[in-house]
């Protein structure tokens, strides 16, 4: 019975301490219109293979007006009928100043026929601090 007494006490000490790092040192959330997506392209390499891999190539720009030290780009890919197959992130943990561009790509997580049945992608700025 002590025991659960000492989880609950310690459990509320250092979340109550994470809170504070976050809110006194932590670097604001920016809006995901600070990044803005440049040009991106779909690409399929060994089509019709059991090796088919399908990816999207991109570049973003830091349309803001600060250094981002992290930057995610969510990328949905769906088939012909537009029904959402995979959805995978691909982020930059290295800074991106203002007005500076960052090549990505992503990759579909599956080969072969699952590849191949790739349609279309759509591509959301995720976070950027």
């Amino acid at each position: 019975m002590h025991r659960r007494a000492f989880l609950a006490v310690a459990t509320s000490l250092s979340v109550s301490g994470c809170l504070e790092y976050f809110t006194e040192d932590a670097e604001e959330i920016t809006e995901p219109a600070d990044v803005e997506i440049v040009w991106d392209d779909l690409v399929r390499d060994d089509p019709g293979t059991d090796e088919e891999r399908v990816y999207v190539w991109g570049v973003v720009r830091n349309a803001g007006e600060r250094t981002l030290s992290y930057i995610e780009i969510r990328v949905t890919f769906f088939d012909e009928d537009g029904e959402e197959l995979e959805s995978v992130i691909e982020n930059v943990e290295e800074d991106v100043a203002e007005g500076e561009e960052w090549p990505f790509d992503a990759e579909f997580p599956h080969f072969g026929e699952e590849a191949a049945a790739v349609d279309s992608y759509e591509l959301e700025p995720a976070t950027g601090v």
